[in-house]
């Protein structure tokens, strides 16, 4: 199991230090996206999640539409959010490229992640994490974003417990040896909140359900094969807008809807995968 998560975190490095050197004005995202997202399965792994690419006030859930011809522009900040998995067994990471003059955004996310990493051992408590990266956003001047946490990894599950706040809490959980988590803080210079926009590429499943339209219960079929519980992108499938409603309407599928920082402030995001150790976290992407 730690070997398919070391594997998978193998190959999410060198996909992100490959598509890090696309990210320029006038290219398409969806260049960036597809290149990730095959380059993945290239090395032996397969997509976790759609590639996430959310720019300026925009910071999570953002992958682009079939035939998207939306291009990157200066003075852009790019989050680049990319999972990868073997077996099932999930690596995530995350980088913000600068595409203008925003380097302390940048670098408070960064060190926040760097510090977070640093208290973690098996026995800390998820609040002394939390309390690092709080600290290290603040005192860059900036406000982390209060709805958008880490998290842990488990099989075929890109979102699992235990949450890892980005600000301060009075009690968490004790981490133990052999979890597998993901720091991401996320940095803005606006309120600090995020909520749903209406542009919405993102599903998974999150039941298996008896459908009466046929096409709908074919749909959820090819989900369950190919993707079982991971998030997928709509551009994946062969689908209408009208059955992807109908499943999500029936509570087949849950919908990610972009995030967006809610006082347009410019987000900036840093993520690893750790692996809890009696001494430290193994850091594998």
């Amino acid at each position: 199991m730690i070997e398919k998560y070391i594997e998978a975190g193998k190959i999410l490095r060198q996909v992100k230090e490959e598509a890090v050197k696309l990210i320029k004005p006038g290219v398409k995202l969806l260049e960036v996206a597809e290149f990730v997202e095959n380059r993945i399965k290239e090395l032996g792994a397969e997509p976790a999640f759609p590639c996430n690419i959310s720019i300026n006030s925009d910071a999570a859930h953002f992958t682009p539409k079939a035939n998207d011809e939306r291009e990157f522009k200066e003075g852009d900040v790019v989050k680049l959010d990319i999972g990868a998995h073997v077996d099932g067994y999930i690596a995530d990471t995350a980088v913000t490229v600068d595409l203008g003059d925003n380097e302390d955004l940048v670098k408070a996310a960064e060190e926040a992640l760097k510090n977070a990493i640093d208290v973690i051992h098996a026995g800390v408590n998820t609040a002394e994490v939390s309390e690092a990266i709080f600290n290290t956003i603040t005192e860059f001047g900036f406000k982390p974003v209060i709805n958008l946490t880490g998290h842990g990894l488990d099989r075929y599950i890109a979102h699992a417990p235990p949450t890892i706040y980005n600000v301060k809490i009075d009690k968490g959980v004790e981490l133990k040896e052999g979890m597998v988590i993901a720091i991401e803080p996320f940095v803005t210079n606006g309120v600090g909140k995020v909520a749903e926009r209406s542009e919405c590429e993102i599903f998974s499943l999150i039941a298996v359900k008896s459908v009466r339209m046929k096409q709908a219960r074919q749909l959820m079929d090819e989900i369950l094969r190919k993707y079982k519980t991971l998030p997928f992108a709509k551009r994946w499938l062969k689908a209408s807008d009208i059955i992807l409603a109908k499943l999500v309407r029936e509570g087949v599928l849950r919908a990610y809807p972009v995030l967006a920082e809610v006082g347009k402030g410019l987000v900036s995001q840093a993520e690893h995968t750790v692996i809890v150790e009696e001494d430290g976290a193994r850091v594998i992407t």
